[in-house]
């Protein structure tokens, strides 16, 4: 959907310009884009740390292929919840401890892809098994615990959305940097008749046109698609945790799942007949 977006507006702007009597090659400056896509580029660059960066490149593009969370990654996370809740219930401790120290080698894991490649929620997942595996029993301290580096870990991933709102607000101010550079330009071309003079100033404000319009047409969306991806993957941990709680107050395996059900927005919430149907094909 990004890209269809993204074609409706430049669409939108060539054909409204050409409609009025525009010239569209008049808008080609080549020299000012490099002026605010090399200054944005370093200003970003400088101003984040170079893991930080790729972070958000990994969910900028996460973001612009529509790579959301679906029903079918939370009705594979239940199903996670539900065979190591069971497991643990139904053998020990013990037999779930093959799949929480290897778990890219459990036999649990590999049945649901879209929970084993979440590497931020397998890790927390399994570290709070294993925690309570040696022994911690008072949900309360597991539920302060969890809280904690849920948000640690929510307050990280927006920081991603706002490093992506801060280059866009700058974007603007850099146009204009172009623009002004392109005026002094013209100003050294004072003597030249008046329809080159047009030329060089109408050629200068492109720079102000193009610093908006990548801003709030190609970078903000962008920002806003990556905060929308980053709230589900909020919403998920909040399921795990959710279901963690629930099994430490020895709530029942399936009641565990339901618990962590309630936490996912009703677009995405599978129904629980789909839940139950998903939980009885299980076999462990």
């Amino acid at each position: 959907m990004y890209y269809i977006g993204l074609v409706i507006v430049f669409a939108s702007i060539a054909l409204g310009y050409s409609f009025m009597g525009g010239h569209l090659s008049l808008l080609w400056q080549p020299f000012e884009f490099v002026i605010i896509l090399g200054a944005s580029i370093g200003a970003f660059i400088s101003a984040n740390r170079a893991s930080f960066i790729r972070k958000i490149l990994v969910s900028a593009k996460q973001a612009l292929n529509d790579d959301f969370l679906k029903r079918e990654a939370y009705l594979d996370l239940l199903s996670v919840l539900y065979s190591i809740f069971k497991l643990s219930r139904t053998k020990s401790m013990i037999a779930i401890e093959k799949h929480i120290e290897n778990p890219h080698e459990s036999s649990i894991f590999q049945k649901y892809p879209t929970f084993l490649n979440n590497h931020i929620a397998v890790d927390l997942f399994c570290d709070y098994i294993r925690i309570i595996s040696i022994g911690v029993e008072d949900p309360m301290i597991i539920d302060d615990m969890m809280r904690d580096e849920v948000d640690a870990i929510k307050h990280e991933n927006l920081e991603k959305v706002s490093a992506m709102n801060r280059l866009a607000d700058a974007l603007p101010a850099l146009g204009i940097v172009a623009a002004v550079l392109g005026m002094i330009h013209t100003m050294g071309s004072i003597d030249q008749p008046p329809e080159i003079l047009g030329l060089l100033i109408g050629g200068a404000l492109v720079g102000t046109f193009f610093g908006i319009l990548v801003s709030y047409g190609m970078v903000s969306p962008t920002a806003i698609r990556m905060g929308q991806m980053i709230e589900l993957d909020n919403k998920y941990y909040d399921c795990i945790k959710a279901g963690i709680i629930a099994y430490m107050n020895k709530l029942p395996p399936i009641i565990a799942a339901e618990a962590a059900r309630k936490n996912i927005d009703h677009e995405l919430r599978p129904s629980y007949m789909e839940m139950e149907t998903a939980l009885n094909e299980i076999e462990l």
